[in-house]
């Protein structure tokens, strides 16, 4: 369609498709409009019916839509796992360390008057019997003045049997009148001196084969050699010093530092696990002795852990000591369920309205099920498991129970 107008003599013409486009486009955006507002026509339609049929009201709408509204948020909310550790039995485990030791440590030296060690017939490591010889010291001398002694005896002897039968003629001859009772009584005067000269002849040679007993270095009682200081040719005495060292019956133990507060809770008996430095091995032990008496300067005592014979086990080595020094009923958690900070150890509890809690705790005996917890909680809490560390305190959550149900 074109028009014509004329304006101050002038003539102008235009056609209707250049001021608003062809005809097809307009039909289009007339559809579109005419939808919409169909759609708008329907819904309000609904809305009424609804209002109409259920008795609503605008307010109740209203409170409708913000309900809504909440749900979302919470569909928003994170998804935190939640675990109810309840009350169990805790053992209590007082960990200390200390050093290895015989558990009854003798030193051997020199019982005799000594001389030049000969042989010497043990090494550490090496098990004896009790009285076994471990070194002999030359004996030559001594040996000599044993040979004179027991010819001693025997010449002593020979006095006696000689007096003996002098006394037994003066006694066929004092009857005849030949002798007098006194000299019989001399002679049996003879006799007993000659019998006691005996005897004190043996009892001199004893002496003496004691004495050279002496000499040789015995073991007092079975057991395990740690020690050796003594090396052939080398001359000892009694103030030699100690030239062996013995575990007897080859028993250790550790002795252990604790605190005063540990040493109290303690008592005889009790079990422990010792762990050697630098081995993967437990040996198992029981406290056989708590020290009576606490160090002054490092306010700690021992407790002596007795231990059976072991190879691993070597006197002066280090090795700690878990002491189990009885139980108590305590929650245990998850590592992970456990924070700390400058504050100290807390726990996130998920309280009222799902919101997130902190409470502080105090940690326990940490076991193979996770670490007990001696306050701070009753283990009746719903406490979050994993993640805690990016929860804000008075945070909204949606609990999850451990194992995928929700709290």
């Amino acid at each position: 369609m074109n028009y014509e107008s004329s304006f101050g003599g002038d003539t102008i013409t235009a056609r209707s498709e250049d001021l608003y486009g062809s005809e097809g486009e307009v039909e289009t955006r007339s559809r579109r409009r005419n939808t919409i507002i169909a759609a708008i026509v329907a819904l309000a339609v609904l809305i009424a019916a609804g209002v109409y049929f259920f008795g609503g009201k605008p307010e109740t709408a209203a409170g409708e839509g913000a309900q809504a509204g909440a749900g979302t948020t919470d569909s928003q909310a994170p998804a935190v796992t939640v675990i109810v550790p309840g009350s169990g039995a805790v053992e209590r485990v007082i960990n200390a360390t200390g050093t290895l030791a015989a558990r009854r440590e003798m030193p051997i030296g020199i019982a005799g008057e000594g001389g030049q060690v000969v042989r010497v017939l043990v090494q550490p490591g090496d098990w004896v019997r009790t009285g076994e010889v471990l070194a002999v010291i030359d004996q030559d001398v001594q040996a000599q003045q044993a040979r004179s002694l027991a010819a001693q005896i025997e010449v002593s002897q020979a006095d006696a049997v000689l007096a003996q039968n002098e006394l037994d003629r003066a006694l066929q001859l004092v009857g005849r009148g030949f002798i007098s009772k006194a000299d019989v009584d001399r002679r049996r005067a003879t006799r007993d001196a000659a019998v006691a000269r005996v005897e004190v002849a043996r009892a001199q040679l004893r002496e003496a084969q004691a004495r050279n007993g002496r000499l040789s270095i015995r073991a007092p009682e079975s057991g395990l050699v740690l020690e050796r200081n003594v090396e052939p040719g080398q001359v000892v005495g009694a103030g030699s010093g100690v030239l062996f060292r013995m575990a007897a019956g080859g028993e250790m133990e550790l002795r252990a530092q604790m605190g005063e507060a540990d040493l109290a809770a303690l008592s005889v008996g009790v079990r422990a696990d010792v762990r050697p430095v630098g081995s993967d091995r437990t040996f198992n032990g029981r406290v056989w002795q708590v020290a009576p008496i606490i160090n002054e300067t490092s306010r700690q005592g021992i407790a002596r852990i007795a231990l059976g014979y072991d190879k691993a086990l070597r006197p002066g080595g280090f090795a700690s000591a878990a002491v189990i020094s009885g139980s108590s009923q305590a929650p245990v958690l998850p590592e992970s369920a456990v924070l700390s900070d400058d504050k100290g150890s807390y726990v996130y509890i998920v309280g009222k309205d799902n919101k997130v809690e902190r409470r502080d705790v105090t940690t326990g005996t940490v076991t193979s099920r996770g670490i007990a917890i001696a306050s701070g909680i009753t283990g009746k809490e719903r406490v979050v498991l994993y993640a805690g560390g990016f929860l804000n305190p008075g945070e909204t959550v949606r609990p999850q129970m451990q194992g995928g149900k929700r709290s």
